[in-house]
């Protein structure tokens, strides 16, 4: 919008002043109308639907960045955070050009040779930088440029980067303001704003369609290692059949097996030229400084259209399993009750019990964004307390909503075994896992499992505390019965906890339906477990984890395609009576399913293959668009 600096009173017969006119990609269609009026209107507003977008540039397109000090020597967090291509006052090259987003001067004619002009950014400075194309290259906005006549009566182009994404809304809310201010001496200042907001980062859901799955290799010849080396070998082979092309990519300095937990990908856009948009995918590190894992995402993914946020400032006294990644979901796009989430809404476990939430600091990063207002879940009943343990989300093409929630049915789990009681089959063996000493697989039968003290009422807790979370999931969404895909699922709170880092997964017992252990796992901030992240139940208090492999704790690798635990059940007339009622709820649902097993990898840790792997989606889509 031109704006006088100061109002003008021409003399009769003085030259008017000059027409000075910035334009940004308003409509989001990828070019700047300096000729029509399509990027003029709402220039100097920005809502979700219409306004001119720019990146944060975090990535490190030329991997100039380092990742090692002199000698080798490891950098701290800190400064393997530093550095991105916004940490410079320069373009690196051209893939870095094009994350910055354009803003155009329209031709001023007319002007005297003695005209000047100057850019500023009056607000949002602090997190923005100009640059300006000038017949010598692409030059660094400061507030010593001056643009001259010449180039202003031809007409100029900026580019605008974000140097960083928005953390705190009340610190700083993504908005910039680009002022070019023309000067001709002896007459007053002209100038014309420009607004454009930095593009939201945003977690995946499930109707983006996977690209590329990530997961820890386990370098070594004893059984842990090789157990792992054949999930991930496993793995591979499941991914190419569900046509994903890409090969693993392949965590293997820390030996962290929780891929799921460490980092949570995500993804921030604009549209590029061409109406193509222009992607930099952000792989946002799990709220906890002292896990290793995370620093491969800046030593190992760090690159050309990828970068890496970490959030500072979480406290000690915050818990430490509520804030790995695994306890972030993201229910897909829906609109309900007068509220709209185009780009899907996150949700993530807390614990009501005791009043404990994720941290701090990444709520508020998460809520900052502005469009997947984070809701919680009551994750007080799970040992780990993460929301992957009991739901999901499934594509449903064809339906008004187009997909449909996964939950976990401690009830159905339970029916599966009295039945099989009822028909007679209360001597089968509880599970079926091949070969296993009774540390990793309980020997119990059906019959002693339903006769446990604490199956039976472990697990119509953890129904009731499911359903509770179904509520809050009906009233926000409006997600229906018909919409609801209940998969059989059984907990228990008997599990033992591995000790430090080196205590790998075959020290790790496990025990019966119920059976409480002697020292109740704990995961201190300056430990280092093998298995996923635990914690102590207070007095009275009942934690569960998944008895038989939690069937909603897998992997949608295509539309149609999921990819869960192998149940390791009972064995009825020649087929495993969980896996069958797993393939049934799934097939209903329009799923092919198909089984891994992971029971040595992460059942035996208290998680499953959602909870060892994850997975890069395609954002191609335009998340301001319903």
């Amino acid at each position: 919008m031109l704006v006088p600096a100061a109002p003008v009173s021409a003399a009769p017969g003085a030259p008017a002043p000059p027409s000075v006119d910035l334009r940004a990609d308003v409509d989001r269609d990828g070019r700047v109308d300096v000729t029509g009026t399509t990027d003029a209107a709402g220039e100097d507003t920005w809502n979700t639907a219409r306004g001119a977008v720019f990146l944060p540039n975090i990535d490190d397109d030329t991997k100039r960045c380092p990742t090692a000090g002199p000698g080798g020597k490891p950098l701290t967090d800190a400064a393997l955070a530093a550095c991105d291509d916004a940490s410079d006052a320069v373009i690196n090259g051209s893939a870095d050009l094009a994350d910055l987003a354009r803003v155009r001067a329209v031709p001023t004619a007319g002007l005297p040779a003695t005209a000047t002009g100057a850019v500023s950014v009056p607000a949002g400075g602090r997190y923005t930088r100009v640059f300006v194309k000038r017949a010598t290259g692409w030059a660094h906005v400061t507030g010593k440029t001056r643009l001259t006549a010449a180039e202003l009566r031809g007409g100029l182009e900026f580019a605008v980067e974000s140097t960083d994404i928005v953390r705190d809304s009340k610190v700083w809310d993504g908005r910039a303001v680009i002022r070019l201010t023309v000067t001709v001496p002896g007459r007053p200042a002209v100038k014309d704003d420009i607004t454009l907001r930095v593009a939201p980062l945003l977690t995946h859901h499930h109707l983006q369609k996977a690209q590329q799955v990530l997961v820890t290799k386990v370098p070594g010849k004893d059984d842990y290692a090789r157990g792992q080396q054949a999930f991930v070998n496993g793995l591979a082979k499941e991914v190419k059949a569900a046509g994903i092309g890409l090969p693993l990519v392949t965590f293997d300095k820390y030996e962290d097996i929780w891929a799921q937990d460490f980092v949570e990908p995500g993804y921030v856009s604009m549209t590029g030229p061409g109406g193509q948009r222009q992607i930099i995918r952000v792989m946002l590190r799990s709220a906890q400084p002292d896990r290793e894992a995370g620093r491969e995402l800046f030593e190992r993914m760090r690159g050309d259209g990828v970068g890496v946020v970490q959030v500072t400032g979480v406290r000690d006294s915050e818990e430490w399993t509520l804030n790995s990644m695994g306890n972030l979901e993201t229910i897909p796009p829906y609109t309900h009750g007068g509220r709209s989430f185009p780009a899907g809404r996150i949700i993530m476990g807390e614990r009501k019990d005791d009043g404990s939430k994720p941290a701090r600091a990444m709520r508020t990063m998460l809520a900052s964004q502005g469009l997947q207002d984070p809701l919680l879940l009551d994750t007080s009943w799970l040992h780990v307390g993460h929301v992957d343990e009991f739901v999901q989300f499934l594509p449903a093409p064809g339906t008004p909503r187009g997909w449909r929630l996964g939950i976990a049915d401690p009830e159905a789990g339970l029916k599966l075994l009295r039945d099989a009681q009822k028909a007679g089959h209360g001597g089968t063996r509880m599970f079926s896992v091949p070969d296993s000493p009774e540390r990793f697989a309980p020997k119990e039968t059906i019959a002693q499992a339903l006769a446990s003290k604490w199956l039976v009422a472990d697990n119509t807790m953890a129904a009731r505390r499911i359903e509770a979370n179904l509520a809050v999931l009906r009233r926000e969404t409006g997600v229906t019965d018909a919409e609801i895909v209940r998969v059989p699922a059984l907990y228990t709170r008997g599990t033992e906890p591995v000790g430090e880092r080196g205590d790998r997964m075959p020290r790790l017992s496990r025990l019966g339906a119920g059976q409480v252990p002697d020292v109740v796992a704990e995961h201190g901030q300056q430990k280092r477990l093998v298995r996923r992240d635990g914690r102590a139940a207070g007095p009275g208090a009942v934690m569960t984890s998944a008895y038989v492999p939690g069937a909603v704790n897998g992997i949608l690798l295509a539309g149609d395609r999921y990819l869960a635990p192998r149940q390791w059940g009972p064995v009825i007339g020649g087929k495993d009576v969980f896996n069958a009622a797993v393939t049934a709820a799934y097939t209903g649902a329009g799923m092919k399913v198909s089984y891994i097993d992971d029971w040595y990898t992460y059942h035996l840790g208290m998680g499953e293959v959602h909870c060892g792997t994850n997975t890069l989606r395609d954002a191609s889509a335009a998340w301001w668009k319903p």
